[in-house]
């Protein structure tokens, strides 16, 4: 806990330097209208780069807001959590914070500009163990940690992607290919791609791109491993909806997906690429905080629309058919061009192997 009784304007501006999550630092600067639960979670998620609404339908109509922060904090992973105004936090809102320092093991720093803590403030730190200091030196070192590290300078500016990235992996994400899970343990071997070629993998350059956009385009953890995934799987939405939280190995760094029909590759595990890792390790996270083992890891097939949305906003789509050939208005990503393709040369083969008749 930092004092700060004057409200001086340095602690402020030092916190907020420290803030490089890349770095494992964060700071939050609450919102003057943060007034629930929720709204502090939304908080944390424009914290860390993200839209803070969660697209689809959740039980009960409440956003897992909460579940989406700690799983991107303890994938990323944040190591120090800096709260600026503490000393506006409710006790509930308090507690919140001292959870999910619980569940992430972060150092969590609050600072209180005030010269004595409140009662609210009192009393959700009753239970926990924590320490004051109102020394500005002593402070900067819980901002930034020991020894004191400036944030190196961004990979990519932030702000909205422009250019596109056509990108062939994703050709088949809306493939009309059927799979299911196995209902039983099933620790399926390397993938060994005898029945179509594997995705070419991104450059580090690309993959940095990638990773860069696919974070600022969606706080939902699920949605964002669902793009990162078919891009070094090249599976469809429906093989993708067979894997579970056990199917993500972080030791092995492979993920397993299940195809028991045999429509593409049979059950397969896919080794993970290290740019990637970071979403499956978020949605991991997340699908056992929401739902447990036993739900999908990644987005499911009733999830199509919200994951195609979400590669668009990171401006990631598949090859795009020539202009000629276009069939949505202008703008518009047109998914599934590639089985368009593969359907109408099938359309076409009995006619063109029909020989002359012999009457």
């Amino acid at each position: 806990m930092v004092i700060d009784p004057g409200d001086d304007a340095i602690h402020t501006h030092t916190a907020l330097a420290a803030h490089h999550p890349p770095a494992g630092r964060m700071t939050l600067h609450p919102g003057p209208g943060t007034t629930s639960e929720t709204g502090l979670a939304h908080d944390l998620l424009a914290a860390l780069g993200k839209p803070p609404l969660l697209p689809g339908r959740f039980p009960g109509g409440r956003q897992p807001a909460w579940q989406a922060a700690t799983a991107w904090m303890t994938a990323l992973p944040i190591t120090r959590l800096t709260v600026l105004r503490a000393h506006r936090l409710t006790a509930r809102r308090t507690m919140r914070l001292l959870q999910l320092q619980a569940l992430t093991g972060m150092h969590l720093t609050l600072v209180c500009h005030r010269p004595h803590l409140p009662a609210a403030l009192h009393q959700a730190l009753r239970t926990a163990d924590y320490s004051v200091t109102a020394d500005f030196e002593a402070a900067r070192r819980h901002y930034y940690g020991t020894p004191v590290t400036e944030p190196p300078p961004a990979d990519e500016p932030a702000g909205p992607a422009i250019r596109w990235l056509t990108l062939p992996a994703l050709d088949r994400l809306v493939s009309y290919d059927s799979p299911r899970s196995c209902a039983g343990p099933c620790t399926p071997p390397l993938i060994a791609w005898r029945h179509r070629p594997p995705p070419a993998p991104l450059t580090a350059h690309t993959a940095q791109r990638v990773a860069h956009r696919l974070h600022a385009a969606t706080a939902h953890p699920r949605l964002a491993a669902a793009v990162a995934a078919a891009l070094f799987t090249g599976a469809s939405i429906q093989q993708l909806a067979t894997a579970r939280p056990r199917d993500y190995d972080h030791a092995a760094a492979t993920l397993a997906l299940h195809d028991r029909a045999r429509y593409t590759d049979g059950c397969a595990a896919y080794p993970v690429p290290p740019w990637a890792g970071v979403f499956l390790r978020a949605a991991a996270c997340f699908t056992r905080l929401v739902s447990g083992e036993d739900q999908e890891l990644l987005a499911a097939p009733g999830d199509r629309g919200h994951l195609m949305r979400a590669a668009e906003r990171a401006r990631l789509r598949p090859p795009q058919p020539p202009a000629a050939r276009r069939q949505a208005p202008v703008g518009r990503v047109e998914w599934d061009w590639r089985e368009r393709q593969e359907a109408e040369r099938y359309e076409a083969m009995p006619a063109s192997r029909v020989g002359p008749s012999r009457r």
